[in-house]
């Protein structure tokens, strides 16, 4: 369940710091009763970019599926081996 703080609460920064690490999601900052800001831990953020990146290149991978961009896993291989120098 999402952590939802009003703003007045951010003076307590300690308090907020170790929140943000204890449920290591992020935390709903409102503002006269409105969603305002998100805080999160740097663990969280860093989880969250990574998360992103993924479904970047899932979602390259599924329209290279689509458009028919497709390359034999044998040749992959092949080249890399070739390249590298490599058995793999």
């Amino acid at each position: 369940m999402p952590r939802i703080i009003p703003i007045k609460d951010l003076k307590n920064t300690g308090t907020i710091s170790e929140m943000c690490h204890s449920i290591n999601e992020p935390i709903f900052i409102t503002k006269n009763g409105y969603n305002d800001m998100v805080v999160m831990s740097n663990q969280a953020y860093d989880e969250l970019m990574e998360k992103i990146k993924l479904y970047q290149l899932l979602a390259e991978s599924e329209k290279d599926y689509e458009d028919g961009n497709l390359v034999d896993g044998d040749t992959v291989f092949a080249k890399l081996k070739e390249k590298y120098n490599y058995d793999i």
